[in-house]
């Protein structure tokens, strides 16, 4: 079963800080570490981005399809 939406809205943002505080304390080359796909660190950077981007292309789909429906 998956979490709620409020639930995942403050874990999500949570996790990735705590990977992006964990990254820059245990990996020597931190800023330009985070551009490797193998690291921790590029992910707690590209969780919290992804997200209001998925919505945001979500609701304009969604926006798209209601206005096409109605014209």
């Amino acid at each position: 079963m998956l979490p709620s939406l409020p639930t995942l809205t403050v874990l999500v943002p949570l996790l990735s800080l705590a990977g992006l505080f964990y990254s820059a304390s245990v990996d020597e080359a931190f800023p330009q570490g985070c551009t490797s796909a193998n690291s921790l660190c590029f992910y707690s950077l590209l969780l919290p981005i992804t997200i209001p981007v998925y919505v945001f292309f979500h609701l304009w789909t969604w926006m798209g399809i209601k206005l096409f429906r109605h014209n």
